[in-house]
């Protein structure tokens, strides 16, 4: 099983910014993917950022050109990197690991197999 340990969250005022970290335990699959999901309570969990196999990110539209995500492979670490922060951002943030499949577009090529416990960023206006 692979443990994903996720911090850095917390609170800011709008415009402000966060780095989370997501350190994996193993990255356990040749082809696998990492990345961020944000959840809000009563709502869908949705995408914020990934990086596939062969390195390419991909941002939700609602993040691109604040959020920015970075990998550290020796440290098996992703990191959010979260500017311009604005009080639609405040959710619980998920890390996600998983295998990379082959077809589909960025988003549903990742499997999600594995998460961690989140860690909660706010943002007040």
């Amino acid at each position: 099983q692979v443990k994903l340990v996720e911090s850095g969250g917390g609170s800011v005022q709008a415009g402000g910014s966060l780095t989370l970290s997501c350190v994996a335990s193993e990255y356990l699959y040749s082809r696998y993917c990492m990345g961020w999901f944000r959840q809000v309570p009563g709502q869908k969990r949705e995408g914020v950022a990934l990086i596939d196999v062969d390195g390419k990110m991909t941002y939700a539209d609602s993040v691109n050109d604040r959020f920015t995500l970075s990998q550290d492979n020796a440290q098996k670490t992703l990191y959010l990197q979260m500017n311009s922060l604005k009080p639609e951002d405040a959710a619980m943030y998920y890390c996600t690991l998983g295998y990379n499949d082959y077809f589909g577009d960025s988003w549903g090529k990742c499997r999600t197999n594995f998460w961690g416990q989140g860690t909660q960023v706010n943002v007040s206006a």
